[in-house]
């Protein structure tokens, strides 16, 4: 028996153990612009769950579609499975969870859910390089906060080419924010995987997780605690892994999903700053739906 991921750009994967088909988020249609599979929502047609790691659009769009073509269960936060009920989605299709559940998948597959924080998106324009270091931003309030983010959605709507606005106008699902980051352990007899969507952690529960494998993601400003890194992306990534201390390490939202916002996260400042992790997790580079072995461990 082994367990495999296809990525398919952004955070989404489909994650394939012990007989069951898994989405790890379900964004997979793209800009025109945008790097991707070619592939949209509407093209899967197996799937057993859908694990939702927040509401915003770049990781519940398609959701939607993949659960009235398979018939697969979503489990979301309740902004989720809100979103999810406008979309068309029946309740009974769903579960909403916030932390501290656990969801029994089928085939001695289980999930534990834990509650995570989203990325400082805030803090800036277009997200920063991997080896940039980002320092101040600190104990600013919520109003704040906002006021930030609503300069970023006029950096948006000014700096992206036509094919990108059209794409996040059509995916928009009228979302009320992240609707809260969860943290995902899933136990498979093959071990065990913690899925994270975004780059943000409350310490205190990260360092309780020792997953077999680990997927971070890796892009924007880290936030740890609420509050953003005093650091680099690099630098976050892994001082995560040096908590977690898993044996291997798959990254997440890398890749330029969104051209003029996004960027190709360089992937060799954050391995160098793994090299000094100890013990060093195994890095996958995982390519578009590769079908990449995660688990067993040798």
């Amino acid at each position: 028996m082994t367990t495999t991921l296809d990525w398919y750009g952004c955070a989404t994967f489909r994650m394939r153990t012990a007989g069951l088909t898994l989405f790890l988020d379900a964004y997979i249609d793209r800009a025109a612009n945008a790097r991707g599979t070619g592939l949209r929502a509407d093209d899967i047609d197996t799937c057993d769950w859908i694990l939702v790691g927040h509401s915003h659009f770049d990781h519940l769009y398609g959701a939607e579609r993949i659960a009235a073509n398979t018939g697969a269960k979503i489990v979301g936060s309740y902004e989720t499975v809100r979103v999810m009920e406008q979309a068309g989605v029946p309740l009974e299709q769903m579960i909403c969870v916030a932390g501290g559940e656990t969801v029994d998948l089928g085939n001695g597959v289980k999930v534990s859910v834990y509650p995570s924080q989203h990325s400082c998106v805030w803090s800036q324009g277009q997200m920063s390089a991997a080896d940039e270091v980002c320092i101040g931003d600190l104990g600013l309030t919520w109003q704040e906060q906002r006021a930030r983010f609503e300069e970023l959605v006029k950096y948006l709507t000014t700096s992206l080419e036509a094919p990108a606005i059209e794409h996040l106008v059509g995916s928009q699902q009228g979302d009320r924010g992240d609707g809260g980051a969860l943290l995902y352990l899933i136990e498979t007899p093959d071990g065990s995987v913690l899925f994270q969507d975004t780059s943000g952690h409350w310490s205190g529960i990260i360092d309780s997780l020792h997953p077999d494998v680990a997927i971070l993601a890796a892009a924007g400003r880290g936030n740890i605690d609420g509050e953003p890194i005093q650091g680099s992306l690099a630098e976050f990534v892994a001082r995560q892994a040096e908590r977690i201390r898993p044996r291997r390490l798959v990254l997440c939202h890398h890749d330029d999903w969104l051209p003029g916002f996004s960027v190709d996260t360089d992937v060799a400042p954050i391995r160098a700053a793994l090299a000094a992790v100890e013990p060093t997790p195994e890095l996958l580079e995982l390519a578009y739906l590769d079908g990449t072995k995660i688990l067993p461990l040798p």
